[in-house]
C-alpha cells in the first residue's frame, strides 16, 4: 500500500466524523441520554436537553485545547467567581483572574434563591467568592487568591491560547424555562487545596 494510500484510508473515519458537523454550527444539545448534536438553528426546548452556545458569547476554545500547565490545575480544581452587579469588588476580582490568565465560571447573585444557594455553598453571602476546587474564599483578598491559585498548580502568568474568551456571566440557580427540567444545584468539587500562609482582611459586600 502506497503512503498515499494509507493516508486516505487513516483520514476516512476523522473526515466522516467532520460531515456530522454542520459548517456553521450555533448551538451544542446534550441531551439527557448524553448524546451530543450541532445544529445552526435554536432548538426546541425540551425536558432534561442542556444547550450551549456556540456563537459570538461562546468560547472559540474548548477546555480540552487549553496548555497542559492549565489543563491539569483546571481539571482538578475548577475556578468559579460568584459575583453581584454594581459590586466594585467584584469587577476587581474578576479582572485580577483574567489578568493571570485563570480560566474560570462566573455566577451572578441576582435573586434571593442565588443568595440562599451561596449561603449553603460558602457559608455567608458575601461578594466576591471565590471557589478553587472544593476551597471557598469570602471576600475580595489578592495575596490569598493568589496564594491558593499558586497551590492548585495554576501558572502565574497567563499561558491561555490565542482566541480564549472567557464564557458569560450566568445565574448561580439556572432559570427554569418552559418544557425543561428542575433547575441544576451548585455543587462544590470534591478536591482539597492545602491552606497557604495567613490571609489578609478581604474587601467584601453582602447580598
Amino acid at each position: 500500500m502506497t503512503n498515499r494510500l494509507r493516508f486516505l484510508v487513516q483520514a476516512a473515519p476523522l473526515a466522516a466524523l467532520l460531515v456530522g458537523l454542520p459548517c456553521h454550527a450555533l448551538y451544542k444539545v446534550v441531551g439527557p441520554d448524553g448524546r451530543v448534536t450541532y445544529t445552526d438553528r435554536p432548538p426546541a426546548a425540551a425536558a432534561g436537553n442542556r444547550v450551549s452556545s456556540l456563537g459570538a458569547g461562546g468560547n472559540a476554545v474548548s477546555e480540552a485545547q487549553l496548555p497542559l500547565e492549565l489543563r491539569q490545575p483546571a481539571a482538578r480544581y475548577p475556578v468559579t467567581l460568584y459575583t453581584m452587579s454594581n459590586c466594585n469588588p467584584c469587577d476587581t476580582a474578576r479582572q485580577l483572574l483574567r489578568q493571570r490568565g485563570i480560566p474560570f465560571a462566573e455566577k451572578q447573585v441576582t435573586t434571593r434563591e442565588d443568595a440562599d444557594a451561596l449561603q449553603r455553598l460558602s457559608g455567608d453571602t458575601q461578594a466576591p467568592t471565590l471557589s478553587i476546587g472544593s476551597q471557598v474564599l469570602r471576600g475580595l483578598s489578592p495575596e490569598a487568591w493568589n496564594s491558593y491559585l499558586d497551590s492548585a498548580g495554576y501558572p502565574r502568568e497567563s499561558r491561555l491560547p490565542a482566541g480564549y474568551q472567557y464564557p458569560p456571566a450566568a445565574p448561580l440557580i439556572e432559570r427554569r424555562d418552559v418544557g425543561a427540567g428542575q433547575p441544576v444545584q451548585p455543587v462544590v468539587p470534591q478536591a482539597t487545596l492545602p491552606a497557604p500562609a495567613a490571609q489578609p482582611e478581604p474587601s467584601v459586600i453582602k447580598f
